[in-house]
């Protein structure tokens, strides 16, 4: 069993608090490792690493900086299998999507290191003669970058690239769930000979290490992907000191399908849109509403699918399309929902409990649930686990009034062979991202972005690499 340390100031320290926290496998609840259950004062070490070598950082050319996010992408090709089976064993990943997350990684450090020559400033018409008007985009200082533990080494990546390629140094708190994945690829990028200080990764809960790094007056902004609570918690701290905040938070994806809709794909693309990582994914497809005329022949099919889904432990060689989630409290959570659904009148039409297929671990069965109504907790509230709930909907009007009747605002889609209705949906839907006739997955040069309480901000592409610069206007009259 692995134990491991706080990475400060390019070393690995032990941190001042003697107190650890296990990491599970959660298909089997074997204890994999130790990290530290780290201090205010492992947090401010790190900040203060952050800040000593952010001039010198910034100083290089952008694509000197660059050279180092290539050479990251490297080294992650090159442990792709080690990393991926880190991953899959820490967070209950099916293999072959560890070992997607894994590859993606890589390409999204090089993605990141080909923006270092597309930084771009402005020349704005001055209304004085002789004078010029320079807008330069600047880095911001030491960026904070709190990670969650159902993409944990892919959204490192999210907030570690676009930062060091600006010119930012920063500073990772990975998820207490799910460190591994991100301390082993610390480990093995000392043959990149990144400058000390330039990333540091400090383990701890929210409440210390997390409150420490986002109240600091060293933290130039703040990038965290979790729930709404963890959210407000951010923007609370962050103003004491008006630091900027980038904020990918919860979601209830809204699903649409049409009578005109291509069905088998349809079926296929939201089915696998619910239980991709058990459902354990912001932008999962988490509701469906089927136009009355076809919702029958829907739900055949969506049972059909639902019940051929193979739910298995992450290294199972037959491919499963699901494993376990992620911790008991997750499980229990799901539980708890599906089970209020129940006593509201929700009927289960597939699965609908723990799984007792498994002597250990924390599986639950692909569910799918009819009889839902729009105010059910089931339909308002984030699931986080592989439960479908399917309503009818009369008018694509009423569609997307009951689409657009959440808190969240991050993904949803449309299923329709009807040019017209797809793009009104898409005008109407109030949503940062919209599918059309394919499943909930975003690209790294899109623009992942929540409208609502789903976030502020956002992360990849040209618009997430802008997160992390400020601008500095220079108004140059001469003679």
């Amino acid at each position: 069993m692995k134990e491991f340390k706080q990475y400060i100031n390019g070393k690995f320290v032990k941190s001042t608090s003697s107190d650890t926290t296990e990491v599970l496998n959660p298909c089997t609840e074997e204890v994999l490792s130790l990290i530290p259950q780290g201090s205010v004062a492992d947090a401010n070490a790190a900040l203060e690493a952050a800040k000593a070598a952010q001039h010198s950082w910034k100083s290089l050319t952008a694509n000197e900086r660059a050279i180092y996010l290539h050479k990251m992408a490297d080294v992650i090709r090159e442990n792709r299998v080690f990393l991926a089976e880190t991953l899959a064993k820490e967070q209950a990943k099916v293999i072959g999507l560890a070992q997607v997350e894994i590859d993606v990684t890589a390409d999204y450090f090089d993605y990141n290191a080909g923006w270092a020559r597309r930084i771009e400033g402005e020349i704005i018409q001055s209304d004085r003669s002789k004078e010029h008007i320079f807008l330069h985009k600047a880095p911001i200082g030491v960026a904070v970058g709190i990670c969650p533990w159902n993409f944990p080494f892919f959204v490192a990546a999210r907030k570690i690239a676009p930062s060091l390629v600006t010119g930012n140094t920063c500073v990772i708190k990975p998820s207490c769930i799910a460190p591994n994945t991100i301390m082993e690829f610390i480990g093995l990028i000392e043959k990149v000979n990144l400058p000390a200080g330039v990333l540091n990764v400090v383990c701890g809960t929210g409440p210390v290490v997390g409150n420490a790094l986002t109240t600091s007056p060293i933290t130039g902004i703040i990038s965290l992907t979790g729930s709404v609570f963890a959210g407000q918690k951010v923007m609370e701290a962050a103003s004491k000191n008006l630091t900027k905040v980038s904020l990918e938070l919860g979601g209830k994806a809204p699903a649409i399908v049409c009578a005109d809709a291509n069905l088998e794909l349809a079926v296929n693309a939201v089915v696998s849109s619910r239980i991709i990582y058990s459902g354990q994914v912001c932008n999962c497809a988490e509701r469906v509403y089927v136009e009355d005329s076809i919702y029958d022949e829907f739900m055949a099919m969506a049972t059909k699918k639902m019940k051929e889904i193979k739910v298995e432990d992450a290294f199972a060689t037959n491919n499963p399309d699901m494993s376990s989630m992620v911790s008991k409290a997750q499980l229990d959570k799901v539980t708890e929902m599906v089970e209020y659904a129940k006593k509201e009148g929700a009927e289960v039409v597939v699965g609908g409990n723990r799984s007792s297929k498994f002597d250990k671990g924390y599986f639950y069965e692909p569910t799918l649930l009819t009889n839902v109504t729009q105010k059910m907790q089931i339909i308002q509230e984030e699931v986080f686990g592989p439960v479908l709930p399917v309503m009818k909907f009369g008018t694509l009007d009423e569609a997307i009034a009951l689409a657009n009747d959440s808190e969240y605002g991050l993904t949803s889609s449309i299923f329709s062979e009807n040019f017209n209705k797809v793009m009104h949906a898409c005008d109407q839907l109030e949503y940062g991202e919209t599918y059309v006739n394919r499943e909930h997955f975003e690209a790294i040069q899109g623009f992942h972005a929540g409208w609502k309480k789903s976030g502020l901000g956002g992360a990849d592409g040209k618009h997430g690499m802008e997160e992390y610069l400020q601008t500095k206007v220079i108004y140059a009259q001469y003679r």
